[in-house]
């Protein structure tokens, strides 16, 4: 550039002194031509380097849309990521309270089949105590209905003498024998009589 802007001086100064005219316009057009040559091919590397700088301009151009398309990408995807991270604790909150719901009852249901599995223990300890109760009671009620059978052949053998003996108001010894054997058999209905 500096050699245009220079040129056209020289080409004054060859035509400022007449003096020096055949040799001086010859070394005057081998400048020019040298000047015109050094031109050409400067502004072929002005073109060149022009070319470069549009190739490097499409290129930053095109690098610029592949960042912001990165960028969007990128924004997308934190996007998606903060969302699936939002989810999954929102998921993993939502389990938890689940296993505590799940855990509460657990602990429910266990005190539940405590209390009722001691209930049970407490039933079946009553049930033995009633099943025993219950053949006391049976083996009192034999006994009761012997006592019966036994009264009622006692009261079967009773013969209209045995009546009049027993009513003998001098001496009364059969009257005795009665009494006896009545006392012996209400001590032994009081001796079947069941104690709560």
């Amino acid at each position: 550039m500096r050699r245009l802007i220079m040129l056209p001086f020289v080409v004054l100064l060859a035509f400022a002194s007449p003096a020096h005219a055949q040799s001086e316009t010859d070394r005057l057009r081998e400048a020019l031509r040298s000047a015109t040559a050094q031109t050409r091919s400067l502004e072929d590397q002005r073109t060149q380097l022009q070319a470069k700088v549009a190739e490097a301009d499409r290129l930053r151009q095109s690098m610029q849309q592949q960042i912001d398309a990165l960028r969007t990408q990128l924004k997308d995807v934190e996007t998606a990521h903060r969302t699936a991270v939002e989810t999954f604790n929102q998921r993993l909150e939502e389990r938890n309270e689940t296993l505590e719901r799940w855990k509460a009852a657990y602990a429910e249901a266990a005190d539940v089949a405590r209390s009722k599995d001691g209930e049970r223990a407490k039933f079946e300890s009553e049930s033995k105590a009633f099943r025993a109760s219950t053949k006391a009671c049976e083996a009192r009620n034999e006994a009761l209905a012997k006592l019966g059978r036994e009264l009622l052949q006692a009261y079967d053998d009773v013969h209209f003498g045995d009546v009049i003996a027993a009513r003998e108001p001098v001496l009364g010894l059969r009257r005795v024998d009665v009494q006896n054997m009545l006392q012996d058999y209400r001590s032994k209905i009081r001796e079947q009589k069941i104690k709560p």
